[in-house]
C-alpha cells in the first residue's frame, strides 16, 4: 500500500489545528480537568455544528461526512496534539463505530444521525472491573426477549460514561463463555436502574465513570449474541484513533523540548547546539515519525478494508505508546 495525504486532508489538518490552537490552550484544559463535566458545550456545538467532525466518518445516509477512518485519525491526531477535553472520543470514535458495524439498518437511522450532529453524546461501555478491553472480560448478563433486554452487573472505565445520553452496552447471555452470546445494547444514560459514579484518573483529561446497572430495561443492538466480530472491528479503530492521538501528543511534546532547548542558556550558548542533546533530539524525532507512519498506515489500512487490520491497529498502538 502506498499511502500520503491529499491536499484536501493537508487543508483539513490546517483548518483544524488553527481551531483547536484557539480553543484549547493549556488554560483551557487545566479548567476543565477541574470539573465534572470534562468539556465546554460551546467548543462542542461549533466542533459538531461547523467543522462537522462528529460526523466525520459516519456515512452520508446517516447524517454523517461520509469520510474515512483516514480523516477520522487526523482529527484525533489534532485533538491529541492540542490536548481537547471533549467527549469527542467515546461518543465519534467508539460509540458511532460500534453502532455502525453491529445496528440494523432502521437502528442505524435512528440512532446516529443525533452523534453525527453532536446533539447525542453517546459511549461505549465494554470494560468492567478486570480492566480487559476484549469479550472475554464481559460478565455483565443480558436477558433478551425479542429485541428488548434486562441489564445486571457493571462497568468500570468508561470514557464520558457521567455524562453520556447514550450508553452501548456489552452484555452476554447467562451461562456463555468467550465470544459466545456477547450482545450489544442501547440504553439511556439517565434509564432506571443506572447509578453512575465518576471516577478519579491519572489523566483528568479524560473523564471516566463506573456504571451500575441493576434490572435496566434495555434494546438490543443488532443480532442476539453476535456482537463479538462488530466489538473486534470497533477496538481496532478505537486502536488506530488511540495511536494517532498519542502520535499527535508526541510530536507536540517533540516540538515543546526543541523549543525549551533553544530557549535555555548554558557556558554562553543555547543548549540547543550541544551534540549529546542534538542525538537526543534524533532519536526523538525517530520515534515520534515512526509512531506517525504506523498510526497512518493502520488507518489507511481500515479504508482499504486490508484483511490484517487487527495486528496493523495493534503494532500502531504499540508503537505509539512506547513512543
Amino acid at each position: 500500500m502506498k499511502f500520503s495525504f491529499s491536499d484536501e486532508q493537508a487543508e483539513f489538518r490546517t483548518m483544524l489545528r488553527r481551531f483547536l490552537e484557539d480553543k484549547s490552550p493549556a488554560t483551557e484544559v487545566r479548567r476543565h480537568m477541574a470539573t465534572d463535566e470534562g468539556y465546554d458545550s460551546q467548543v462542542w456545538h461549533q466542533l459538531s455544528q461547523d467543522l462537522g467532525l462528529t460526523a466525520i466518518h459516519i456515512p452520508e445516509a446517516y447524517g454523517g461526512q461520509g469520510f474515512g477512518v483516514s480523516e477520522l485519525a487526523i482529527a484525533v491526531e489534532e485533538m491529541g496534539r492540542a490536548l481537547l477535553c471533549a467527549p469527542y472520543f467515546a461518543s465519534t470514535v467508539m460509540a458511532a463505530t460500534a453502532i455502525m458495524k453491529a445496528g440494523s439498518e432502521t437502528q442505524k437511522q435512528a440512532l446516529l444521525p443525533g452523534i453525527a450532529a453532536g446533539e447525542t453524546i453517546a459511549t461505549l461501555a465494554l470494560a468492567e472491573d478486570s480492566g480487559q478491553w476484549n469479550v472475554d472480560g464481559i460478565a455483565m448478563t443480558a436477558a433478551v426477549s425479542g429485541d428488548k433486554a434486562t441489564l445486571d452487573g457493571r462497568k468500570s472505565f468508561v470514557l464520558d460514561g457521567a455524562s453520556a445520553d447514550l450508553l452501548v452496552v456489552a452484555a452476554r447471555r447467562p451461562g456463555s463463555s468467550g465470544s459466545d452470546g456477547v450482545s450489544l445494547f442501547t440504553v439511556a444514560g439517565d434509564a432506571p436502574g443506572i447509578e453512575r459514579t465518576l471516577l478519579k484518573s491519572v489523566d483528568a483529561t479524560r473523564k471516566i465513570a463506573r456504571i451500575t446497572f441493576t434490572g435496566v430495561e434495555a434494546e438490543l443492538l443488532g443480532d442476539e449474541g453476535a456482537a463479538a466480530d462488530a466489538l473486534g472491528e470497533t477496538l481496532d479503530v478505537a486502536a488506530i484513533g488511540l495511536a494517532n492521538e498519542m502520535a499527535g501528543g508526541a510530536e507536540r511534546l517533540l516540538e515543546d523540548a526543541i523549543d525549551y532547548a533553544k530557549m535555555r542558556v548554558q557556558f554562553g550558548r543555547s543548549i540547543a547546539s550541544f551534540q549529546s542533546l542534538k542525538h537526543k533530539a534524533a532519536d526523538m524525532l525517530l520515534d515520534v515519525e515512526l509512531a506517525k507512519s504506523a498510526a497512518y498506515y493502520a488507518a489507511a489500512a481500515v479504508d482499504d478494508g486490508d484483511e490484517d487490520v487487527p495486528a496493523m491497529a495493534s503494532l500502531a498502538k504499540a508503537g505509539a505508546a512506547d513512543a
